[in-house]
């Protein structure tokens, strides 16, 4: 057992874990924030999606000890209190959820994907987006849901 330190949702936390555990189980399991979904369990849907260091990256194929003084956050970590964040809030409008197994991971992704490109075109958003699976087939309103919180992100400009 190793104690590993990192902050979680702006919160600075430290654990005892076995360093090699999967991020995902001590997220999940361990801390209880169960919003970042197990998908495949190799990197491939995206359920599993969160940010370190506001990159969005899989959680099912980290080691916790990957995480050790970055900066982890979950979709439990995005909104503001009452306030969601604008790619939640631009899912929720633009009903960019069917069965919702997938929405953690797609605005992870989203919000990574806007992290890294503030302006990006509807091509960019789809290539940006096309390694999250969603098994409803919800792509062209998320792909809007994106392109929507872009332009609110930039005060309403593209």
């Amino acid at each position: 057992m190793e104690k590993i330190a990192f902050t979680l949702n702006n919160k600075p936390i430290e654990i005892e874990v076995d360093a090699n555990d999967i991020l995902l189980t001590v997220l999940r399991s361990k801390l209880g924030f169960t919003g970042t979904k197990y998908g495949c369990g190799i990197g491939y849907c995206g359920a599993c999606t969160i940010l370190v260091n506001g990159e969005a990256m899989r959680s099912c194929t980290m080691a916790v000890s990957e995480i050790a003084g970055q900066q982890v956050t979950t979709i439990e970590g995005l909104a503001i209190g009452d306030d969601l964040h604008p790619v939640q809030q631009s899912f929720v409008m633009n009903d960019a959820q069917q069965c919702g197994f997938c929405t953690p991971g797609m605005i992870m992704n989203a919000v990574g994907l806007l992290n890294d490109n503030p302006n990006p075109s509807r091509e960019e958003i789809v290539k940006g987006m096309n390694d999250n699976l969603c098994r409803c087939g919800s792509y062209n309103r998320i792909a809007d849901a994106v392109e929507s919180a872009a332009k609110s992100m930039n005060g309403g400009t593209k």
